[in-house]
């Protein structure tokens, strides 16, 4: 038996260092002194010489440095947490986020350090069938006639053949569209976005899940859409909070992962996927069905769209089941807006890419898609296992087939801290704020089990986080706190 670690042991004192930093004044530009130092700020840490966990100058310290106010720089800070770039903590000081433009962590973009043991990103798994299968296919476009895709640049919605075996793919995930109504796209993301633009106007009420993937969130600020997270409970949005704020009026559309969502694992049953049907037809409101991960269940689960196909939009893609870099998505419209869609569609990207398309299509036909998404199904399962085996206490949701899990944050951290913590011990992990859509999430981070990482290398990172959830954080000097 594990002997176990008190979790209230004392540590020694340590004292994080502010980094030092003085820029120059005179290159300083803005409108005010304020607004100058926040551009600085921003640019600095987007160039990388301020990185993420970098602790920042006490307002007086920078303020002395510069021959500015301590007002001024308090200023300049806030700004600067307001736009997600620094962290202020009581007690602690004032840190460099981790984050990129959408709110998620800068780990998930960031990988110069090698030794990372990256658990921030939801990729598939990736094993030397993967790359065998990668390897096979170029191999055999090289060696064949390409002028039926490489040469065309229409139809926009995707040549005929791919969009016949979209049909016959989207058949297996209980989607019945004619070819009509099927457009390729470069990946799920891609076909979220379109399905968006075909119906949403500025100020818009968008419907989700309280916690949902950080793209919708993302999508909200490029669209101008107001995004709305509604309660859920283990199959997702409750039915009852769903008629609740479309009977208020206002709702455009819903927007839901109703398997394996993302980040929290949940799995829609078949009579809630009838009830949130029902309760959309009844008020009109459109469903963008975002089914990236619906091929790792073999439950035979209905598609909302399919009983709604005036109001429903399907999204699923190979990106997260077959192969990362298999950038391919599916996109089914209502077929009056097929037309309208596909106008979109040429303006965002003229079409989805072809060779792409034909390497999806190839793998449709000859059956190498339907046996990858089977070796996803079973690593996950071996995954899940581990940090079942290593995590079990502090894992708040997930599924046996999930690639990710959220987990519960331990009382005596915060969020923050306990990503900086992981992230000076090479593990990269996200927080809950990226995935934040509603309240009555409860806090958590996100760890992520595919991408290249061996069960070892797994087993190691999410030991790691284990140990560092029985652990107190470190105690920063207060004194030092501007």
């Amino acid at each position: 038996m594990r002997e176990q670690s008190n979790p209230f042991a004392r540590e020694p004192m340590t004292v994080a260092k502010p980094v030092v930093w003085r820029p120059e004044l005179a290159k300083l530009k803005g409108e005010t002194k304020h607004a100058a130092l926040t551009e600085r700020i921003i640019a600095d840490i987007d160039a990388g010489i301020l990185k993420p966990m970098d602790r920042m100058p006490t307002h007086r310290d920078l303020a002395r440095d510069l021959g500015l106010s301590v007002q001024t720089v308090s200023l300049s800070y806030k700004e600067a947490e307001r736009l997600g770039y620094l962290s202020g903590e009581i007690g602690r000081g004032t840190f460099v986020k981790a984050r990129v433009t959408d709110r998620a962590g800068r780990m998930m973009l960031d990988h110069s350090v090698n030794e990372v043991l990256d658990l921030s990103i939801v990729r598939g798994v990736y094993l030397d069938v993967h790359e065998n299968a990668s390897r096979d296919i170029l191999r055999e476009l090289s060696e064949g006639d390409n002028a039926s895709f490489m040469r065309p640049c229409r139809p926009i919605a995707g040549l005929e053949r791919h969009r016949e075996t979209a049909r016959d793919w989207l058949r297996t995930l209980n989607v019945d569209a004619t070819a009509e109504r099927i457009l390729i796209t470069n990946g799920a993301a891609h076909g979220i976005f379109l399905a968006l633009s075909c119906i949403v106007r500025p100020g818009d009420v968008i419907l989700c899940e309280n916690l949902t993937d950080h793209g919708i969130i993302g999508l909200s600020n490029v669209l101008g859409f107001s995004l709305k997270g509604l309660p859920t409970d283990d199959e997702g949005i409750l039915p009852d909070a769903l008629a609740a704020a479309c009977s208020a009026g206002g709702v455009r559309a819903l927007v839901l992962i109703p398997t394996l969502n993302n980040p929290t694992g949940h799995v829609a049953g078949a009579a809630r996927r009838r009830e949130i049907a029902a309760i959309a037809e009844q008020y009109g409101v459109f469903v963008i069905e975002d089914e990236v991960y619906r091929p790792m269940i073999e439950e035979d689960l209905p598609s909302i769209c399919d009983m709604i196909p005036d109001l429903g939009f399907f999204v699923t893609s190979f990106t997260k089941t077959v192969l990362t870099g298999l950038r391919v998505g599916y996109l089914v419209v209502p077929r009056s807006y097929s037309i309208r869609a596909a106008s979109i569609l040429r303006v965002t990207s003229w079409s989805g890419t072809y060779l792409a398309g034909e390497i999806a299509t190839r793998w449709v036909e000859n059956g190498t898609a339907r046996q990858l998404v089977a070796i996803q199904r079973e690593e996950a399962r071996k995954r899940q296992q581990v940090a079942v085996d290593i995590l079990a206490d502090h894992i708040a949701s997930s599924h046996p087939l999930s690639l990710c899990a959220w987990l519960r944050v331990p009382p005596h951290w915060t969020e923050d801290s306990l990503v900086r913590a992981l992230a000076n011990q090479n593990v990269a992990v996200t927080p809950s704020e990226p995935f934040i859509a509603g309240p009555g999430h409860g806090g958590g981070i996100r760890i992520c089990l595919g991408g290249r990482l061996n069960q070892s290398s797994l087993a190691k990172a999410l030991t790691i986080v284990r140990e560092a959830f029985e652990q107190l954080p470190p105690v920063y000097d207060i004194g030092s706190i501007g």
